[in-house]
């Protein structure tokens, strides 16, 4: 379902999983609360059956909003390489290093998923919150300004 709505827009996404994905949730739910009570708890299937029920809200939340993804897959590869990386990086052992690395792989990620150049992108944000820091969502690559 979901390769097939690659291309569809955010309401029709929304439309053909509240129709078809729904529904096959639904019963998938039922069937992992039908097995809970017939497994045993600490063998593997009951652990995976728990765990699934317990995460329930977190995997269904895709079928409200035609906009979110059914995974996270973008997300994965946008941080691989920080964190095949990170041994090498020193200056994130501590907390503000590790805050200062979040800001600045935020901004590099930021500015690749709305098209701009990462180094163009971060050289602007300085040269503008030096000049005016208060108007900061101002710079944003998705702002009106």
């Amino acid at each position: 379902l979901e390769k097939r709505l690659k291309t569809a827009s955010s309401a029709e996404r929304y439309q053909a999983r509240q129709e078809k994905a729904l529904p096959l949730l639904e019963k998938f739910k039922s069937w992992l609360e039908k097995s809970a009570q017939a497994v045993l708890p600490k063998t593997l299937l009951g652990k995976a059956i728990q765990y699934t029920l317990n995460q329930w809200d977190s995997l269904v939340w895709y079928v409200e909003d035609g906009n979110l993804k059914i995974d996270n897959n973008r997300a994965e590869r946008a941080i691989k390489p920080f964190v095949i990386g990170r041994k090498n990086w020193l200056f994130s052992n501590t907390a503000s290093g590790a805050q200062a690395s979040a800001i600045l792989y935020s901004m590099v990620e930021t500015a690749k998923a709305n098209g701009l150049s990462p180094f163009d992108y971060i050289m602007r944000c300085l040269e503008h919150i030096a000049k005016t820091p208060e108007e900061v969502e101002s710079i944003l690559p998705f702002s009106e300004h």
